[in-house]
């Protein structure tokens, strides 16, 4: 979907990864979690999914640039952080069509980590590795791993 919108896999996975991190931050607030957000109200997830159009489209952009401001983590993660999108309908139904409807934080960690590692083969087979970083399979790693026997 996001590819659709003339996105690198690199751009593709950031957009994502910052989209997760709002999601999943909301659901640790509710049961059975029920932590305090990290995030600023006015920055949160339901911010997000409560616009539509040009609306949704400049505020995921003035998100981005607040949490890029934040001291600590937030900042960390959000600096430099930029709107990618291209289409606010295209970032409309990634945010409430892909990501809404799941709740991410109920999901293994090996579910979410091999979706995650499925987005990164994917980037490493669109750069073609023209700056000399290869992707190595999971399965080579495994038996490298398995022949070494550490």
């Amino acid at each position: 979907m996001l590819r659709d919108d003339g996105m690198s896999y690199g751009d593709y996975v950031e957009q994502l990864t910052f989209l997760l991190f709002l999601k999943m931050a909301d659901e640790r607030t509710q049961p059975p979690y029920r932590q305090k957000s990290i995030v600023p109200a006015a920055y949160a997830w339901p911010t997000l999914v409560a616009r539509d159009g040009d609306e949704l489209f400049d505020h995921y952009r003035h998100v981005l640039e607040a949490l890029g401001q934040q001291k600590g983590t937030l900042g960390l993660i959000f600096g430099k952080a930029q709107n990618k999108f291209q289409d606010p309908a295209k970032l409309r139904r990634v945010i409430v069509d892909l990501i809404d409807k799941e709740n991410w934080s109920a999901l293994g960690v090996d579910v979410k980590g091999d979706a995650y590692e499925g987005l990164l083969e994917k980037n490493a087979q669109d750069l073609k590795s023209g700056a000399g970083q290869y992707f190595t399979p999971r399965a080579l790693i495994q038996a490298m791993v398995d022949c070494i026997a550490p």
